[in-house]
């Protein structure tokens, strides 16, 4: 019932909780005038949300925070709620990692905004704060935009307005999500760019593919061009049909099912009003997913 309840979204909406962990793209860096903490806590009245997302904090980057936040202080205040787990604490929604970086400043009380959040409220704002960090990558960014959209039932165009992306920027980085995980893992890794793997999402053998990309080091066009002359050797008729019979918005039909999904999805739609919609998985995972999307949808 509980799983139910938070797939209906928030009542408060994206566009508030969006005011209340609103970023800058580097913390530390000049944000602006802060907002007036409602008070400051001990540290150690301060507990982290623990069903955060986001598990790892590089070393490197809390220690430039900490040198930041012994110059000029905590800039903007911890969102927090009372601690479900203690009556005399703090558990914190936004901002663990000024609050890690402020412990190794050995600061002794940090500013906080105090907010009555129910735990759906408080994972859906852990999403958007990890996604407003600047050094996600491009797999990780899309899986928070999934989330929301699994979730809370967002759509494209909610995220969009609320994130201030446009839907195309969301849209291509949901349909990442297509490639398989080993492609996944190389763009985790930075040894492709999201437009390498953006030209690697239609290929016949996405991973065969990436392969010869890395190893000869090609640029994102010259990436475009292998996928093109690799869809036409595989199959030329399908890619020609394509290209003469599917008008424009067939294909964005499919590019929105996709990105929705998650998976691949081919329309073929017929001169007299009938066709057939396909979609692609290539694991039982995938299956899995596809059959309780199918199932739960009204």
């Amino acid at each position: 019932m509980s799983e139910k309840r938070e797939k209906r979204g928030l009542g408060r909406g994206l566009s508030a909780l969006m005011a209340d962990v609103n970023l800058s793209p580097r913390e530390g860096a000049d944000q602006g005038p802060a907002r007036r903490p409602d008070l400051r806590v001990p540290v150690e009245r301060l507990e982290p949300n623990p069903d955060q997302p986001r598990r790892d904090f590089d070393a490197e980057a809390l220690n430039e925070l900490a040198a930041s936040i012994r110059e000029k202080g905590v800039i903007q205040p911890l969102i927090v709620r009372q601690n479900p787990r203690k009556s005399d604490g703090y558990e914190i929604v936004a901002g663990e990692r000024r609050w890690r970086a402020a412990q190794i400043a050995q600061l002794h009380e940090v500013p906080v905004l105090i907010r009555d959040f129910d735990d759906g409220e408080v994972l859906e704002i852990a999403i958007i704060e990890n996604i407003q960090r600047a050094d996600l990558n491009p797999v990780e960014e899309a899986m928070g935009y999934r989330q929301l959209m699994e979730r809370f039932g967002h759509t494209q165009e909610k995220l969009a307005e609320g994130l201030s992306k446009s839907r195309s920027h969301i849209a291509n980085l949901l349909r990442l999500l297509t490639l398989p995980v080993e492609v996944q893992d190389w763009l985790r890794g930075g040894k492709l760019t999201a437009g390498h793997a953006r030209a690697l999402v239609t290929a016949e053998d996405p991973v065969a593919l990436a392969r010869k990309v890395m190893s000869k080091g090609l640029s994102v066009r010259e990436t475009e061009q292998l996928a093109r002359v690799a869809a036409g050797k595989t199959d030329n008729m399908t890619r020609r049909r394509s290209a003469t019979e599917k008008d424009a918005d067939t294909r964005a039909l499919e590019q929105d099912l996709s990105a929705n999904l998650g998976l691949r999805v081919a329309i073929d739609h017929r001169s007299d009003g009938s066709g057939q919609l396909s979609i692609g998985y290539k694991t039982l995972d995938q299956l899995d997913q596809l059959c309780q999307v199918l199932s739960t949808t009204r």
